[in-house]
């Protein structure tokens, strides 16, 4: 399911939502608990130079230290209570605090003057409750920033919902297209005049740019081969009339017949470009079918039948499908060329170099062989056989086998009659 997906746009802009939350909770944390932190020392500070003055006070009236009030000498202060003491510009009179921590329990305040001679009252006052406030204050700041990710998350991931919508149906309208569906466009939803939308009228510009430019090249290979065929039908039969004996009709004669089938090979792309070809569906033996039609290619093609079904399909279309393949296979291909027939699939493979990357990645293109060592071609056949294959539901695929060799395969079970789309 795509919203559980942790790799969808809307996670990783809940991730980043929640990353900025987190930033800005640890700044804002930072600084309070650094401004409670100062305040409770600030506290604790002047609550010791309180008692260290009236202690002081007290001292000099009566000589004698309150009880909770210690007088030492100066080798029994601490030394960084001594250190800080040293550090004042006068001794006399002068007031020195220290704060000792030593997480987890032990946090004092400790405050010094001296008296006279090597005396000095020492105060150490308890800063436990300044640190416990604090360290509540943290805990607070921490179980606030959860409670505001449990918020933020899923409200990000439910803010993206509209773009992540907007983008699934441009990416199934793209794959439309790739099918064969000029038609599909993405559309303009709403009154946004954002990223998307400039992205999905630039897919919508590319795809009526795309169908224009198919729509003229079909247009046109129609209109060469209705053109060429009145001429045609000239020079077959002028060819006709040319004496028996003579090589040069003998050449003539295998040329025009090689334009002919040039032409009735356009004008059937042509036909299927225009969505007009329908199948016409009968139950057939696709074992005796095949075998048949392998024969009178009159080809050294070797015919294999393994539990053969009998299929409802177009008889015709299914000929010309594999006359298609098995002359591909010996133009192109090599020694030995074989067919296998197994439930409703027909194989063909030859022994040749196999078909070139650019036909496995693209399928088969009209004019284009692919690769110089199939030999030399239109590339009208493979072509012709895939919009057959699309007219009778079937599925027509093309890979090399492990061994060396062509393999191509037409499952008869693959599906229902294409209603007359053909993608070329």
């Amino acid at each position: 399911m795509d919203f559980l997906n942790p790799r969808a746009l809307r996670w990783k802009i809940a991730a980043l939502a929640a990353a900025a939350c987190c930033a800005v909770a640890a700044v804002i944390g930072f600084l309070v608990h650094d401004a409670t932190r100062e305040r409770g020392l600030s506290v604790g500070k002047d609550r010791t130079l309180t008692r260290l003055i009236a202690a002081e006070r007290e001292f000099s009236r009566t000589g004698k230290a309150p009880a909770d009030i210690d007088v030492r000498a100066g080798h029994e202060l601490p030394e960084p209570l001594a250190r800080n003491l040293a550090d004042q510009p006068d001794t006399s009179g002068r007031y020195a605090t220290w704060y000792d921590a030593d997480p987890p329990n032990w946090y004092w305040m400790w405050g010094v003057v001296a008296v006279g001679g090597d005396a000095f009252l020492v105060v150490r006052d308890d800063m436990s409750t300044e640190v416990r406030s604090l360290q509540l204050l943290d805990r607070s700041i921490a179980k606030s920033v959860l409670a505001a990710l449990l918020v933020v998350v899923p409200l990000a991931a439910l803010a993206t919902e509209p773009i992540n919508r907007r983008l699934r149906h441009g990416a199934r309208t793209a794959r439309r297209i790739a099918d064969g569906d000029l038609d599909a466009r993405i559309g303009r939803a709403g009154r946004a005049r954002d990223e998307i939308t400039e992205m999905s009228a630039a897919v919508d510009d590319m795809a009526t740019a795309l169908q224009r430019k198919l729509e003229n090249e079909q247009r046109f290979t129609a209109d060469v081969a209705h053109e060429l065929r009145t001429p045609l039908m000239g020079l077959v039969t002028a060819a006709g009339l040319l004496p028996e004996t003579d090589e040069a009709t003998a050449l003539v004669r295998d040329r025009v017949r090689a334009l002919n089938a040039l032409v009735e090979d356009l004008l059937e792309i042509s036909r299927l470009d225009a969505g007009g070809e329908r199948a016409r569906p009968d139950p057939v033996p696709l074992g005796e079918l095949v075998a048949d039609v392998v024969r009178r290619t009159g080809t050294d093609t070797r015919v294999t039948v393994r539990d053969a079904e009998v299929v409802e399909t177009d008889p015709r279309r299914v000929e010309r499908i594999v006359v298609n393949l098995v002359a591909n296979a010996h133009r192109h291909g090599a020694a030995p060329v074989e067919v296998t027939v197994g439930g409703a699939r027909i194989v063909v493979r030859d022994r040749g170099p196999g078909f070139p990357p650019d036909l496995l990645d693209r399928g088969p293109q009209r004019f284009r062989t692919g690769a110089s060592e199939r030999g030399r071609g239109h590339g009208l056949g493979l072509t012709i056989a895939q919009g057959q294959a699309g007219v009778i539901g079937a599925r027509l695929s093309f890979a090399n086998a492990p061994g060396g060799g062509a393999v191509a395969t037409l499952d008869l079970g693959a599906g229902q009659p294409d209603e007359g789309r053909y993608g070329g």
